[in-house]
């Protein structure tokens, strides 16, 4: 498997960066590690700083209550319902919309987590103060049954059309060249007509604003819920501050609040 930027596979991690791996997963109640993770276990000592400076903030609650509210301040664009019949004419069988509402699930999860955690982590490293934030508290976090992925592909193992359709799709709301491929258009992509049917629907989204505008709302909330995790957050930044942030900078600015909005989005038509 190649992935978009220097980071170590899960099945290539040993000692120290497997162990932390293993608590992700544990903590998330995710199946995969998230590139960002594997990207930073590249950065001698990034990975054991960043997840030991978030892990009591997964695990209390804190960051999943902050991302229940940035779920529920997206602004997504309107649509109308979507007839299962819809997705049967595109040959999709119910197992297939089953495994696709996993994929989508799976990443509606750790999308808004990520989004507030990492945008309050990068203003801890860049020595910004919360603006008038009060602290985020505490919640009870319900232990929820891990959701199977299939593999993740490199766009090498997928037929020429569906990996020209997965970089199309990629560039849906990004905000700059170069953007980071996204690993759940490659989870997707052992369905490439639904990967059509997500580019008929976002496709106008894009053309016409309404993609950009929904991403920069959410951004904001991202924000705002991230100022509330920061207040927490005490402490000097680590020798390697620069490093971390540069590596975290264009998930946090660019991809993963982009893919926040088109997740949660796909998800909902997709119900």
């Amino acid at each position: 498997m190649s992935d978009p930027v220097p980071a170590i596979t899960e099945a290539a991690a040993t000692g120290e960066t497997a162990a932390i791996f293993a608590d992700i997963r544990q903590v998330l109640g995710v199946d995969v590690v998230n590139l960002i993770w594997r990207h930073l276990a590249t950065i001698d000592d990034a990975l054991p700083w960043t997840w030991g400076t978030l892990r009591p903030l997964y695990a209390d609650g804190s960051v999943i209550n902050g991302a229940t509210a940035l779920h529920k301040a997206l602004a997504l664009p309107p649509i109308t319902a979507i007839p299962a019949e819809v997705f049967t004419a595109f040959g999709l069988r119910p197992y297939d919309m089953a495994a696709i509402r996993g994929v989508l699930a799976a990443y509606d999860h750790t999308n808004a987590m990520a989004a507030v955690a990492l945008t309050a982590l990068r203003a801890r490293l860049d020595g910004r103060t919360p603006h008038d934030a009060a602290a985020a508290e505490p919640a009870p976090v319900a232990v929820a049954a891990r959701i199977g992925l299939p593999k993740l592909l490199d766009l090498t193992e997928m037929q020429a059309g569906t990996a020209v359709l997965v970089t199309a799709l990629n560039g849906f709301g990004t905000r700059r060249p170069g953007a980071v491929l996204a690993s759940m258009y490659r989870h997707l992509a052992h369905w490439p007509t639904y990967l059509s049917f997500a580019w008929l629907l976002l496709a106008p989204l894009d053309g016409d604003g309404r993609l950009a505008t929904a991403i920069q709302q959410a951004r904001h909330a991202a924000s705002v819920r991230a100022d509330r995790l920061l207040v927490r957050l005490a402490g000097s930044p680590p020798a390697q501050a620069a490093a971390i942030s540069a590596a975290i900078e264009p998930f946090v600015g660019d991809v993963i609040v982009k893919m926040l909005v088109i997740c949660a989005f796909l998800r909902r038509v997709t119900a």
